[in-house]
């Protein structure tokens, strides 16, 4: 997979989103997709070639494995990423429906020069109105895309935790053999890192999505236009 391309749509949608979605982008790309890039695919690429059950057997290795390893760490971490990232293609769409729009509405007023048109492409929208529910919801989704798979890891490996000798005596092993795992240490301190780090992107998201719920708060309770903000403002004034 082209990570660089994946890290670009993310990237050019989280322009229009607030600080914290930004330190999400990094502490995304920094401590998930670096490491899984550079360290991670290194750390498991002897995976199956390196466990080892103490049985001439045929079929009992890859019997065994597949019993204990049901699906790769890599390929799970990977999608993962995808699925976690997709939400902000809902943001991506919404935006790329506001500039359409504008675009439309330009040209009805007769400003439809390049100059104007490359305005709106650049132009940082702000999170408001149907936007604003729709990164809400992005945001949600986010959060229980990556619960979801910290639960998914707890159960495929109980304690998060990789066990330097497994009992298989699934067929067609002859009996109860021992199969070794390879480099269990670092696999688990691996996997804790990267488990600790979906912990921070949740934090993250729900403080992001709190501090849009607190501004959207502040800037009603401050308008004028809104009855609340009205009432507000005449009490304030009768002082």
């Amino acid at each position: 997979m082209n990570w660089a391309s994946f890290y670009a749509v993310i990237s050019g949608v989280n322009r229009h989103s607030t600080g914290i979605g930004r330190i999400w982008l990094s502490v995304l790309f920094i401590f998930r997709l670096l490491v899984l890039v550079v360290a991670a695919e290194s750390v498991w690429g002897d995976e199956k070639a390196h466990f080892i059950c103490n049985t001439q057997q045929p079929g009992c290795n890859s019997v065994c494995y597949d019993h204990f390893f049901p699906i790769s760490h890599i390929r799970l971490w990977a999608l993962q990423l995808i699925l976690v990232s997709t939400p902000a293609l809902l943001v991506a769409m919404h935006i790329a429906h506001r500039r359409h729009i504008d675009k439309r509405l330009y040209r009805q007023s007769g400003r439809s020069s390049p100059k104007d048109l490359e305005a709106i492409k650049t132009k940082k929208m702000k999170i408001t109105g149907a936007l604003w529910w729709t990164y809400i919801i992005s945001l949600v989704f986010r959060v229980l895309l990556e619960s979801a798979f910290m639960y998914l890891f707890y159960r495929i490996y109980p304690g998060y935790k990789m066990f330097r000798l497994v009992k298989c005596d699934s067929y067609p092993c002859p009996n109860t053999v021992d199969c070794f795992v390879s480099r269990p240490t670092e696999k688990t301190v691996f996997t804790v890192f990267m488990l600790a780090v979906s912990g921070v992107c949740i934090l993250l998201n729900i403080a992001e999505a709190v501090y849009l719920v607190l501004r959207a708060c502040n800037n009603t309770l401050n308008s004028k236009d809104s009855p609340i903000g009205a009432w507000i403002t005449q009490k304030l004034c009768s002082f």
